[in-house]
């Protein structure tokens, strides 16, 4: 490279100036291009990005461990189901008996923490079903069995494993006497079954407990699924933050106490989860399922070290979250929170010799596991009252381990009066870095590509923990990639980031999106997946400052029909009245007859009683009725609102399309703490506004909205309650570089989200370059979908063998393109 300052410049040139690339293919006609400009100055000092930028959140939803990545095959192994815990289980659920077999809870239990056990009878056998469709074995593998059992007397015990067709492996006999011992057995199995069932037969009496059949074979022999955890390597992420999530601040803080009793769904509190597997606790999980906690603290910080990862623990703050919105006042308890958490920072770094270090060892790694950040809380939607705890523990961590980097949170969305008043609270006390959380639209995501710009460079610093698009499709993936293009530019703020959820078992999904799907025999990462793998692992040391052309901002009035809904709420409404900037009705509707005009595009019952519109269906939600055209524009909406009954308030749409896409005004919702306005587009909501407030059940509420243009403007019982103006573009193409000090390429990230290629020149201003660039594309349909069967989201390598001083380079339609570009 010359000493003197150079720049390059992608922009527009002619038609003749278009250089063809492998894989790159000419557009079809002039209406398919779209020209912009990106000008990259190569030699100016960016954000220096860290080792940490992207890592992976796991969180236990979707039976992403027990049936997942905890390669066990055996469900409830330690017969500890039970109703209280979910209503459809009991001891004995994804177990058939044959003769006598009852699951008891007496002085002759396994130990404490194990409830029940499993006292099978003479001739008489018991046969678990796996995860899915059964257990999945493959032809030639080792199976590990093992079971903890006594017997009074000497006792043989049959050991299968089969599937409708017969054995799929040699039977295995072992002989039990006397007291609780683990006793095991080795299958190889003869053929591949994704429907095995494991069988356990007595000849006489005997105690069962921790039933097990593992793989031999587990990633890094550390007992977690090969081909989960190395889809989830393959991403080389920066950190693991582990174990949650809501499971974390859910449930009872108390966690299981021997001197007072087993508390049952109980937050996840990590003294519960290492030890020997045997004798660690089972838990009901807060997403409605059982955790084994076979997988646990000693397992993630493994994990965290077999992929090169920081290990990044979340412990609880006795600020509940998730809706549940409670402050635990118990100062005892707080206070042994806190022990506990300085406990778990010596349980990963503390010497062989200290109380902590010595139980890391006794597990089997005596060297530390570096933990350097810690993350107290999640998500709480009671900022005060979760900041005056977080400051106790963050005072004990740094007066005893100063090198530790503490972690809080700025609630559960990206604006709103939580997270305004969490920041507020947070730069205050001078916190080094808040975790924040949000779950939005495409459009939201297309839209905020600048939302760190702004961020002050001296105040915390941002971990981006959870967030998505909302959707599997290459779509979604499209737009957080242009939204990670501005993470990127403010690494100096944005200091880590993980897209969420991690891992979805297809038979058992509570949340969508996820970015690895799986099955019991098979997984599959989605589109998102492909866009943050190709991400994490071309990641670069330093941003090279770029600029870019962009869309107009949006012209043209929000239009659209209105509508009512409900969201597991019963409500009435009446006096619906649509009036045009000039005072023309455009609907009006007393329900003293019929509601005729009242199209039903959602769920619930609807139905005109007494002179009012309502809804009945206490559970039901999304329950839109619309009315009208949507052509509308430059109107106001009034109604009168009444709850009835249900957990939330009521919501007034406008601006309505179709069914997915529309604006509410939000009254009460998230269990009725919250009101806002939520934009949807094609299914996907993200929020505008948002400002604490609760529903009164019984009281009929004066709702106007006034549409002006693209300017809303929001009145409760005649006082302006706020407004917004939705102007701002979903801007398709984004552009980031990146230097990576170890090859010298510059790494040029473009994402062009539209149906349109993009053709742009770049001008190297006589900067020393190789005449071949290494390319990644991913390129699909919008609507694509990664699954087992079909990958359409997929990249393809090639190589661009243009590089000169000026070239052309046409980013395909609907696509991510890396260019990797060697200077000399």
């Amino acid at each position: 490279m010359s000493p003197t300052r150079t720049r390059w410049r992608l922009g527009l040139t002619a038609a003749a100036l278009l250089v063809a690339s492998v894989g790159v293919p000419a557009p079809a006609n002039a209406e398919d291009i779209t020209d912009y400009t990106i000008t990259v100055d190569p030699e100016g000092s960016g954000a220096k990005i860290d080792d940490t930028m992207y890592g992976v959140f796991f969180e236990d939803i979707n039976r992403a461990a027990d049936g997942g990545l905890y390669a066990e095959l055996v469900q409830n192994r330690s017969f500890e189901y039970a109703t209280a815990d979910n209503r459809s289980y009991t001891p004995l659920t994804s177990w058939n008996t044959s003769g006598t077999a009852d699951v008891v809870s007496d002085d002759g239990r396994l130990n404490a923490r194990n409830r029940g056990y499993l006292a099978l009878g003479g001739d008489s056998s018991v046969t678990n079903s796996g995860y899915n469709t059964g257990i999945a074995v493959e032809s030639g593998a080792v199976y590990d069995f093992s079971v903890w059992a006594r017997a009074d007397q000497a006792e043989a015990l049959g050991v299968t494993l089969h599937d409708a067709d017969g054995d799929l492996a040699r039977a295995r006999r072992v002989t039990v006497r006397g007291g609780w011992a683990k006793y095991t057995a080795r299958f190889t199995a003869a053929r591949t079954s994704t429907t095995g069932r494991l069988t356990v037969a007595a000849d006489g009496p005997v105690a069962l407990d921790m039933v097990s059949l593992m793989p031999r074979d587990t990633y890094k022999g550390h007992g977690l699924r090969k081909d989960l955890a190395e889809k989830i390597a393959a991403l080389r992420p920066g950190f693991v933050r582990f174990p949650g999530g809501c499971l974390v601040n859910t449930g009872s803080m108390k966690g299981y106490d021997e001197a007072s009793g087993y508390e049952r769904k109980r937050s996840y509190q990590w003294k519960d989860t290492i030890g020997p597997v045997e004798q660690r606790a089972t838990n009901a999980n807060f997403w409605g399922y059982n955790q084994s906690y076979g997988l646990g603290y000693y397992e993630y910080f493994q994990f965290a070290e077999d992929t090169g990862a920081m290990p990044l623990p979340v412990v609880p703050a006795l600020v509940t979250g998730c809706g549940q919105n409670k402050a635990v006042d118990d100062d005892a308890l707080l206070e042994r929170h806190i022990q506990d958490t300085l406990d778990l920072i010596e349980f990963a770094n503390g010497p062989v010799n200290s109380e902590w270090g010595r139980e890391r060892a006794r597990m089997g790694h005596p060297a530390p596991f570096h933990l350097t950040h810690l993350e107290v809380g999640n998500e709480e939607n009671l900022p005060n009252e979760f900041f005056a705890r977080f400051t106790r523990f963050r005072a004990a961590i740094e007066a005893k381990y100063p090198g530790i980097t503490v972690i809080s949170n700025a609630g559960p969305d990206d604006s709103g009066s939580t997270f305004d008043t969490a920041w507020k609270l947070n730069r205050d006390a001078d916190v080094d870095m808040v975790d924040e959380h949000y779950y939005n639209s495409p459009q939201w995501f297309l839209q905020n590509n600048d939302r760190y710009d702004t961020y002050d460079r001296n105040g915390p610093k941002v971990f981006l923990g959870e967030y998505a698009s909302g959707g599997n499709t290459f779509k979604n993936a499209l737009s957080e990639a242009a939204y990670m293009t501005g993470l990127e530019r403010n690494a100096d703020v944005v200091k880590l980031a993980s897209y969420a959820p991690l891992l979805a078992n297809e038979d058992y999904v509570q949340w969508r999106p996820d970015m690895i799907w799986f099955n019991n025999h098979a997984s599959w990462g989605s589109a998102d997946y492909e866009v943050q793998k190709l991400f994490m692992t071309n990641v670069g040391d330093r941003v090279v400052p770029s600029t870019a052309s962009g869309t107009p901002a949006l012209s043209g009035p929000i239009s659209g029909a209105v509508g009512l809904s409900t969201w597991a709420t019963t409500a009435a409404y009446d006096d619906v009245s649509v009036t045009g900037e000039d005072g023309t009705t455009l609907l009006g509707d007393d329900f003293s007859g019929d509601a005729s005009r009242w199209t039903h595009t959602g769920g619930g019952g609807w139905s005109v009683e007494d002179g009012q519109y309502a809804q009945t269906d206490v559970a039901a939600e999304n329950t839109m009725v619309s009315a009208g055209d949507p052509a509308w524009h430059d109107y106001d909406l009034r109604v009168k609102a009444t709850k009835k009954s249900g957990k939330e308030g009521f919501l007034v749409a406008f601006g309505v399309k179709d069914t997915g896409t529309y604006y509410w005004w939000n009254l009460g919702g998230w269990n009725n703490t919250t009101t806002a306005v939520e934009q949807a587009v094609d299914g996907g909501k993200s929020t505008l506004i948002s400002k604490a407030g609760s529903i009164e059940t019984g009281r009929a509420y004066d709702v106007h909205i006034k549409v002006r243009g693209r300017q809303v403007t929001l009145y409760l019982d005649g006082q302006e309650w706020g407004s917004f103006t939705d102007d701002k573009p979903a801007e398709p193409f984004r552009q980031v570089v990146t230097r990576d000090a170890r090859t010298g390429d510059l790494i040029v990230k473009v994402v062009n989200a539209q149906a349109a290629d993009a053709r742009t020149t770049v001008d190297l201003g006589g900067a020393e370059a190789a005449p071949k660039a290494r390319v990644t594309t991913l390129a699909a349909a919008p609507d694509a979908v990664n699954s087992q069967t079909a990958t359409p989201v997929a990249p393809v390598k090639s190589v661009f063998e243009g590089v000169a001083d000026r070239f052309t380079y046409t980013f395909p339609a609907n696509s991510v393109t890396f260019l990797r570009i060697r200077q000399r």
